[in-house]
């Protein structure tokens, strides 16, 4: 589940990436996500930790994590963004992947291609906007190529679980950006809804694209195509697609990142 991304980053940071390796590390990446998913965006789950204020679950020990941290920030509080990242084996160790309660991935195994999913991303508020995620993508790069990695996959949201107030967004997704066949996922379960909304003369293509989360329009730049159907999140308060991305728009990424020298922060 991706959060919103449209500040500017504070003066003077010093980024740096890397995977969590210690608990503290995992408490600081679920520190931030509680901050964006649940204060901000309303989310909740049963393993959320209110007093706490963690936003964990039960794939979170499983997984991998991506650290972005500012260290002109104190020691406590630099932990600035967050990637959560699960590769095939990852995911048979947690007994399936995050987004498979949504949707159905029997073509995405059955590809035979080596899979990673995507989820968690977050970004503080005060980095929105800004090299911030970049410096996560150009991490996400590095991580997808030491893994051999050929497809990306997971859920990213619309805020809140108004359908009807998304008709020309997730219609335009529908007729625009829907996945080949052959990697077409498909929305399950009583929460699962069509995106087959509105026909596509009936669109208000500028006021949908608009509107969409800027995290979904970055993934539609880089070539991402959507799985068939998307599926209401109550718990979470969300509205959510699969996005698909083949590695390649990825690496593509990184070496435009680098080739214009964009990573100076």
């Amino acid at each position: 589940m991706d959060a919103p991304s449209d500040m500017t980053d504070r003066p003077k940071s010093t980024f740096r990436t890397r995977l969590a390796c210690t608990a503290q590390d995992l408490r600081a990446a679920q520190r931030l996500r509680y901050d964006v998913f649940v204060t901000e965006l309303g989310g909740d789950g049963p393993l959320v930790d209110h007093a706490a204020r963690l936003e964990r679950d039960a794939f979170d020990p499983h997984a991998a994590h991506l650290l972005l941290i500012d260290d002109a920030r104190g020691r406590d509080d630099n932990v600035v963004g967050v990637y959560r990242v699960m590769t095939s084996q990852m995911a048979a160790a947690a007994g399936q992947f995050y987004c498979e309660d949504e949707y159905d991935l029997s073509l995405l195994r059955a590809s035979g291609k080596r899979l990673l999913e995507l989820g968690r991303s977050c970004l503080h508020p005060d980095y929105r906007g800004g090299l911030g995620m970049m410096h996560l993508w150009a991490a996400l790069a590095e991580f997808v190529a030491a893994q051999q990695i050929e497809i990306l996959f997971g859920v990213a949201s619309f805020h809140g679980t108004d359908v009807a107030g998304l008709k020309d967004q997730l219609s335009l997704l529908h007729h625009r950006h829907r996945a080949p066949r052959s990697l077409r996922v498909h929305a399950i379960g009583p929460s699962a809804i069509s995106m087959n909304i509105r026909d596509p003369d009936a669109i208000d293509r500028p006021s949908a694209i608009r509107d969409m989360p800027a995290l979904i329009k970055a993934y539609l730049r880089l070539g991402a195509t959507v799985g068939e159907g998307a599926f209401v999140d109550h718990a979470f308060n969300t509205v959510d697609i699969c996005l698909i991305l083949e590695s390649d728009a990825i690496n593509a990424l990184q070496k435009s990142i680098y080739a214009q020298g964009r990573l100076r922060g």
